[in-house]
């Protein structure tokens, strides 16, 4: 693969991991130049209101949050650049990265991974819509949970997360409807419990979501329970928890990831399988997903790069 560019330290992704990396990285005279990846913003784009990032009284939307570290990366001198990784060659010291499919190749130093996570969606035009207006549809309930407080609301999942986001619901919430496509939850027997023993949640077996209801926001959602009958219950929030893919494919064959595609970090830090790259934020968190670890780890990749790039002499 054959550069045209050479970078110090390359960027690759912008949500709060990559801006914050990107934070450390500049103003270490790193020079870093970012890749904003296909979802400039990361997550948070999807977000209205965020309530729990320290720093802000009265909360902040998602996208003007993430306008705003944007315009502090940049006022310390990085170059913000849309596109996204096709390819890579992280065979030597200099590592080589190919964006928007061969548009531009370039050789870096230092690479720091920031590419997130996507949450899974059901796909219903209507569960869709009333995302994108921020009107009640959520991929987590621990960033949006608060706002429903004594309101009726159903999540939809069978796992860990769902079972765990479902009590962590239920303890805000007057009722909760647990979704579950078959007859039994992949969660853990002890989440399970969990779930079983608190009054307020009431599970929906063998039930396929058809519709989220309601035109400005969640009035209810209509259920297909044992393939025949209808069900409605009338809620203001819908949750959907049935996971999240990591944005990692294009480094799986350089960097070591789980079977789900989470990138593995040393412990303790950024650092990867391959010197010179690191990984921040949920492309390798799959236990907190929240915009403040993201951001913690996004300050630990750059000084694990700085850390390598000084002990290299550039």
């Amino acid at each position: 693969m054959e550069a045209k560019e050479h970078i110090h330290c390359l960027i690759i992704g912008s949500g709060p991991a990559g801006y914050t990396a990107a934070i450390y990285a500049a103003r270490a005279d790193l020079k870093p130049v970012m890749y904003m990846g296909n979802q400039p913003g990361g997550q948070l784009m999807d977000t209205t209101e965020v309530d729990n990032f320290p720093g802000y009284p009265n909360g902040i939307k998602g996208p003007e949050m993430m306008e705003d570290l944007k315009s502090q990366a940049m006022r310390f001198g990085t170059d913000v650049r849309n596109g996204w990784a096709t390819k890579l060659d992280f065979t030597g010291p200099k590592h080589y990265v190919e964006f928007d499919n061969g548009k531009h190749v370039v050789s870096a130093d230092a690479v720091i991974i920031a590419t997130g996570a996507s949450a899974k969606w059901l796909g219903l035009e209507s569960e869709l819509r009333l995302r994108d207006i921020g009107g009640g549809v959520s991929a987590c309930a621990v960033c949006d949970g608060f706002f429903y407080r004594n309101q009726d609301v159903a999540i939809v999942g069978a796992g860990d997360t769902a079972a765990e986001e479902a009590t962590y619901l239920a303890k805000l919430c007057k009722k909760v409807y647990m979704i579950v496509r078959s007859d039994k939850m992949r969660a853990s027997k002890a989440m399970q419990h969990r779930v079983m023993n608190t009054p307020n949640i009431e599970v929906i077996w063998n039930a396929v979501t058809e519709e989220v209801l309601g035109t400005d926001g969640v009035t209810g959602a209509r259920f297909l329970v044992n393939g025949t009958e209808t069900r409605e219950v009338a809620i203001t929030g819908f949750f959907v928890a049935i996971g999240h893919k990591p944005n990692t494919d294009v480094f799986k064959p350089w960097i070591n990831t789980d079977e789900t595609g989470y990138i593995i970090n040393v412990p303790g830090t950024a650092k990867t399988n391959i010197e010179g790259v690191f990984v921040a934020g949920d492309a390798a968190d799959k236990t907190y997903r929240q915009a403040i670890t993201a951001a913690g780890t996004g300050c630990m990749a750059a000084l694990d790069a700085e850390r390598y790039l000084a002990a290299k002499g550039h």
